[in-house]
């Protein structure tokens, strides 16, 4: 049976976390995520826009081909990169124990990763592929997506859940509509993009947990 593990990992002991250092934006999350066959991370959001010195420190990178502007927001910017994850130990180790990364935020604290394994044996074998690298591992929490009763709030982060309580109680998925977006920005204290950004999370989030089942071992 499969399971969720979050974890905390230094910048420092993985080449991505080296190679997106955080001196030029407040935070960074991956869109597009690896290991799913591929050896690239195509797409990832800078916050608080980063300046040209975060384009030239990452595209100075070996393993780097390139890396360009897709989107560019008033508080963040969606970078693709062109890079050769190969010889990154700690994607090497989630790739060969069948993980999938479900999600990778980079702050000044480290690097939070959402991961889902096969099976708890699996997590382990991972666990100890990065101590052999050198890599320290933080869990935070380790729980069954089949009971989500076991981890918080389906796998939702607290703006996330937050974010979406409120737009039920307020009527956003009502039909008409309850309050607009706009609306909950004012209230939740953000953005209208970040809270359209922060609900698609969310419901992706809580449906994977939620809904989605661990196929049955041959």
């Amino acid at each position: 049976m499969s399971v969720i593990t979050k974890i905390r990992i230094p910048p420092d002991d993985f080449e991505l976390g080296q190679i997106l250092q955080l001196d030029e934006a407040s935070a960074i999350e991956l869109e597009t995520l690896v290991p799913t066959g591929d050896v690239t991370v195509p797409l990832f959001w800078a916050y608080e826009p980063a300046e040209n010195g975060f384009l030239d420190a990452v595209e100075r990178y070996p393993t780097v081909n390139s890396v360009t502007e897709v989107d560019v927001f008033d508080d963040r910017v969606l970078f693709r990169l062109d890079w050769d994850a190969s010889q990154d130990h700690l994607f090497r180790c989630i790739l060969d124990h069948e993980g999938q990364i479900l999600s990778a935020t980079g702050t000044a604290e480290g690097w939070d990763f959402e991961i889902r394994f096969p099976h708890r044996e699996a997590l382990s074998q991972c666990w100890t592929c990065c101590e052999d690298a050198h890599i320290s591992l933080k869990i935070i929490s380790v729980y069954n997506p089949t009971d989500p009763g076991v981890g918080p709030w389906y796998g939702l982060s607290e703006p996330q859940r937050e974010a979406l309580m409120l737009a039920v109680r307020m009527g956003y998925y009502d039909i008409p509509r309850g309050c607009t977006t706009e609306e909950l920005a004012d209230k939740l204290g953000i953005s209208d993009q970040a809270v359209t950004e922060r609900l698609r999370r969310a419901i992706g989030t809580f449906t994977r947990h939620a809904l989605f089942t661990p196929e049955p071992e041959a």
